[in-house]
């Protein structure tokens, strides 16, 4: 296929530019894939009470899909460049359906704990996909609506999952109890494997083999990083964990080395480090991974201060989620206009408006009502949506098309990542403060503080565009 082909959106049987077929279709898999990194939570009770595990097989039930979620994206991203997007997604979609009736299945804790290893992995490798698939798909306003939709999509899942899962938990469908926050998955699934060959077009990059040894020294990094933050404060912070901490930043060096090298040699590198060449794309990596810290804690400390602190039920906490889910919808609806009046400013006021909701809550946290709790949870939503909708259309809208899966792997890994550094640092405060409650308002101050990063880096980010 040549370049020219490809900086061309894909077009449909009739040459024309598909609608919102392929939109719809890709985006269920980003819902149910997002959906399951946030759903778990609310069920963690129901889970230890059924499988009788322990506090580190619990953490491992979140923990594992995180992990290989992560360490899996950027090879996800290159094998769609190399093998077709649409045939990567299908694929993924395919083991993501398979793997969540595993969990759903699982007759114990540790085969809950494997199956959700291989979830995240068969996330890993529909999820770069998607935005490959819009960007190539789509040109210029409907592909700004389109990487809309993907932040709507992300995000909602993330506030309403705690709804959904309480709900489905409360509902105790034909007695299947936390199953059926899993198993949920499955008719998505199926129903989107039937449309996708019919809807999505195809597209790849270059052709080149995959870079084998690379793939391994990506994920093994990221695995270096992420692993011990999410178990070193569970296990008390072994030796293993510091040496695993400490070997991270070394592993990415030789990572960075050998696709240099490769490059050199003129062979096909697992990352394309010309990317990096646009301040753009650098810097709006760098800001995904730091606000990628934020909505994961903050979710994260919400869902323990609202069951085990305030004591409400799963179904309640997760109505009371609905409110960061309001908040988020408007800034869907609000975001376009924003972004057009204040251009990439519109990263820094989300960020704003994110800080002073988790301190509004934070305020608000000893409050005897819940409706206290609705204005900074409202507030926090619309500030994560004002970063997370318009930040994949800021990021890749120069990207090369023909880099695009690779590209978009690499955004995504960073924003996986940094959720993960942020559960891990705020697990640490929360769980340091004593209280639940305590650590709910300690936590809530150290996320409020995260916020800032990403508030400075949209200025850089302007000043490269």
């Amino acid at each position: 296929m040549s370049t020219s082909t490809l900086a061309r959106p894909a077009t449909g049987r009739a040459g024309t530019v598909p609608g919102l077929g392929p939109l719809v279709v890709v985006l269920a898999g980003t819902f149910v894939t997002f959906l399951d990194f946030f759903i778990v939570n609310v069920a963690l009770p129901s889970i230890h009470a059924d499988l009788h595990a322990d506090s580190v097989a619990m953490s491992l039930v979140v923990a594992g899909y995180g992990v290989t979620f992560a360490a899996g994206m950027i090879t996800g991203g290159r094998l769609g460049d190399l093998h077709g997007r649409r045939r990567m997604f299908t694929i993924g979609l395919a083991l993501f359906t398979v793997t969540s009736a595993l969990c759903g299945a699982a007759p114990s804790a540790t085969a809950l704990v494997v199956a959700r290893a291989l979830q995240g992995a068969a996330g890993a490798m529909l999820t770069p996909q998607v935005l490959a698939i819009l960007g190539t798909t789509y040109e210029g306003p409907r592909r700004d609506r389109a990487f809309a939709a993907y932040g709507f999509a992300m995000g909602i899942a993330g506030v309403l999952g705690q709804l959904l899962g309480g709900a489905l938990i409360q509902a105790d469908l034909a007695g299947l109890g936390w199953r059926a926050i899993f198993l949920i998955n499955v008719p998505v699934g199926l129903v989107a494997l039937a449309f996708v060959r019919r809807v999505v077009p195809e597209s790849r990059g270059p052709a080149a083999r995959l870079d084998v040894v690379g793939t391994l020294l990506a994920a093994v990094a990221i695995a270096a990083l992420v692993v011990p933050l999410v178990q070193g404060r569970e296990r008390g912070w072994p030796v293993w964990s510091w040496l695993m901490l400490a070997s991270a930043p070394v592993l990415g060096g030789v990572f960075v080395g050998h696709q240099a090298a490769r490059a050199r040699r003129g062979l096909a590198a697992l990352v394309d480090l010309t990317l990096f060449r646009s301040r753009s794309f650098a810097v709006g990596s760098l800001a995904g991974m730091a606000f990628g810290l934020v909505p994961s804690a903050f979710f994260f400390v919400l869902a323990l201060y609202l069951q085990q602190g305030r004591g409400y039920s799963a179904l309640f906490s997760g109505v009371v989620f609905a409110a960061v889910g309001a908040g988020y919808f408007a800034a869907l609806l609000l975001a376009a206009a924003l972004a057009a009046r204040l251009g990439h400013q519109v990263l820094a006021l989300g960020a704003v408006l994110a800080a002073a909701g988790a301190l509004t809550l934070a305020w608000q946290a000893h409050a005897s009502s819940a409706w206290a709790l609705v204005p900074g949870l409202v507030l926090v939503g619309f500030g994560i949506g004002a970063v997370l909708v318009p930040l994949s259309s800021t990021v890749l809208a120069g990207v090369d098309a023909r880099l695009a899966g690779a590209a978009a792997g690499v955004l995504s890994t960073a924003q996986q990542v940094g959720g993960a550094v942020g559960v891990a640092v705020i697990g640490v405060a929360f769980f340091a403060a004593g209280t639940v409650v305590h650590g709910f308002v300690v936590s809530l101050c150290v996320v409020a503080g995260l916020t800032v990063v990403t508030a400075v880096l949209a200025q850089l980010l302007r000043r490269a565009r």
